[in-house]
């Protein structure tokens, strides 16, 4: 079973006559993609990457993939943003929020310059001591602050363990084609390099060279990632197909007031994707003073948290749910004779169904208690099905974009606290903004 939107849970909340209503908006910014004639159209990519990404690039990526296995028992990924969430939602929902402690023929992951926190950074560290490490530098200029740091210690723990010639054979980087200052290190040093496209934002970077090296590293399998997304660039074609219909439903939602989204799923392997949706629809909507805040929850553990205000909070949501039909793996719950529990009502049968019994007893509550509930049915998850997943997403997030009236390729306001953090660090050339940031502090 592919990809599939499911609307029955939307019966009391949106009528025919309003997706026909959307239909001409939806148009309209179908057509704008497709010519490439709307705003951001410098970084559309994306858009047919799935079938005309570079092949020769993509050997070379499964060929260092192999010699970082082959070498290492660490892999130091860094980046930030659409430069790691990406390849870890996939790597994560493939193989396990717990695949570093997994038996398997390939090197623990751990990504790092995703933040400033010493602590962390000085944990891996401690973690790296003693093995094999190969560090994936992924930076488009090489100056962004939290990976450029993290690149710095790691560079240096690289070449003090196997010096400077050694060093630079298990440095990899992911960089501009041609400028940038991390290009240029790579040029002068030797490193192997990969490339970050011009025409592709890091939110919609996951099937490049950003995401790719990491991914294949972690033994998923990149040529069903990539045929599951070129599958889907050919099916969600045309206003009536599930992935525009997703797009106007979350416009007729805002247009209802409902100004947060959150993802769910029953899967908790699905918790970064749920935070690399968070960015692409965060990131590319949340301008001009509009768009829907995207938030996103794991049930049923966060039933336990959130599941109150949901079902009895404020009207201002609403949910878009993934419902997995088939786990990756499943549990058969025995009888227990004592049943001091009172749970044998559970027994003789596989816990998939208990999970399935809660998603669909929530969705009938949420949709009770006034939360409007959108389900994507997936079949599995497998590297070939996140595929879909991903440029579905991507695909209705532009398209959602552009019915909202924004540019969903640029990122104005991410700027603001970098030019604050420059000041108040002492960067050369931000001398006034310091003297004023500083008089604000006190």
């Amino acid at each position: 079973m592919a990809l599939k939107l499911n609307t029955e849970y939307l019966e009391n909340f949106v009528s025919a006559h309003e997706f026909e209503g959307m239909k001409p908006l939806c148009k309209a910014a179908d057509e704008v993609l497709s010519s490439k004639s709307g705003l951001g159209n410098d970084f559309l990519g994306w858009v047919n990457l799935p079938t005309n990404y570079d092949k020769e690039e993509f050997a070379r990526i499964k060929k260092a993939a192999q010699k970082i296995k082959e070498t290492s028992q660490v892999l130091i990924v860094i980046g930030i943003g659409g430069s790691y969430l990406g390849a870890r939602a996939v790597i994560e929902a493939v193989k396990s929020s717990l695949y570093n402690n997994l038996p398997k023929d390939t090197p623990d992951i751990y990504f790092v310059g995703n933040s400033i926190s010493p602590t962390y950074l000085s944990q891996v560290l401690e973690i790296c001591k003693n093995k094999d490490i190969c560090v994936n530098v992924i930076s488009k200029s090489g100056t962004t602050t939290e990976p450029a740091v993290a690149f710095r210690i790691f560079k240096k723990l690289l070449e003090d363990k196997y010096g400077k010639e050694g060093a630079k054979e298990r440095i990899f980087a992911t960089t501009d084609r041609k400028v940038g200052v991390l290009k240029q290190e790579a040029d002068k040093e030797g490193y192997e390099t990969f490339v970050v496209p011009d025409d592709v934002g890091g939110r919609f970077s996951v099937l490049t060279a950003v995401g790719l090296l990491p991914i294949a590293v972690a033994g998923c399998d990149i040529d069903a990632l990539m045929q599951g997304a070129a599958d889907a660039s050919k099916k969600y074609v045309g206003v009536e197909s599930d992935c525009h219909k997703y797009a106007s439903l979350r416009n007729i939602m805002y247009n209802k007031g409902k100004s947060i989204e959150m993802l769910i799923s029953y899967e908790p392997t699905m918790t970064m994707i749920n935070e690399w949706f968070k960015q692409l629809f965060g990131e590319s909507e949340g301008k001009d003073k509009k768009g829907i805040f995207p938030s996103s929850a794991v049930y049923s553990t966060d039933l336990h948290s959130m599941g109150q205000f949901v079902q009895d909070g404020s009207r201002v949501m609403f949910e878009t749910v993934i419902d997995v039909k088939n786990p990756q793996q499943d549990i058969f719950l025995e009888i227990d004779k004592e049943n001091n529990d009172g749970l044998n009502f559970l027994a003789n049968q596989n816990m998939s169904i208990v999970n399935k019994r809660a998603m669909q007893g929530t969705l009938l509550a949420h949709t009770e208690g006034g939360v409007p509930q959108i389900v994507i049915e997936m079949d599995k998850i497998d590297e070939y099905n996140i595929g879909e997943l991903i440029y579905f997403f991507e695909k209705a997030c532009a398209i959602s974009g552009y019915m909202l009236g924004v540019n969903p390729f640029n990122q104005p306001g991410v700027e603001s606290y970098k030019k604050n953090m420059f000041a108040l660090l002492g960067k050369p050339g931000y001398e006034d903004m310091t003297a004023e940031l500083m008089a604000k502090l006190k």
